[in-house]
């Protein structure tokens, strides 16, 4: 083992594991507002440069976000569609644990609910 951590090989991992970061999901917040390049994106943190261009590097990893491909040094936007992805399987999972919940729930306490 080398130390370096494992990227996930499937998309709804790489999404996941990209989004657990706080400063990763401030990045893709800041790109809500639109396109930014790379210095535009370090401003509100107290990391270098290439700091930011590894968290960068993991969000395009996972699909999140893009850049242009002719201008490596070009401004950031979001990409969705990996987004989009990971909110359909959370949200599907939310309705499995939220009809077992409810199954667990007593009558009486699903009265109380009401």
């Amino acid at each position: 083992m080398n130390g370096a951590p494992r990227i996930p090989a499937d998309e709804l991992s790489r999404t996941l594991a990209a989004l657990a970061d706080p400063t990763r999901r401030s990045i893709l917040e800041q790109l809500t507002l639109g396109p930014r390049t790379v210095t535009e994106l370090a401003e509100p943190y107290d990391m270098s440069q290439p700091a930011i261009s590894k968290h960068l590097g993991v969000l395009e990893d996972a699909g999140l976000v893009v850049r242009d491909e002719e201008n490596r040094r070009g401004p950031r936007r979001l990409q969705l569609a990996p987004f989009t992805k990971a909110a359909q399987w959370m949200d599907a999972y939310a309705r499995i644990w939220a009809a077992r919940l409810n199954a667990f729930q007593s009558p009486r306490s699903r009265r109380k609910a009401r």
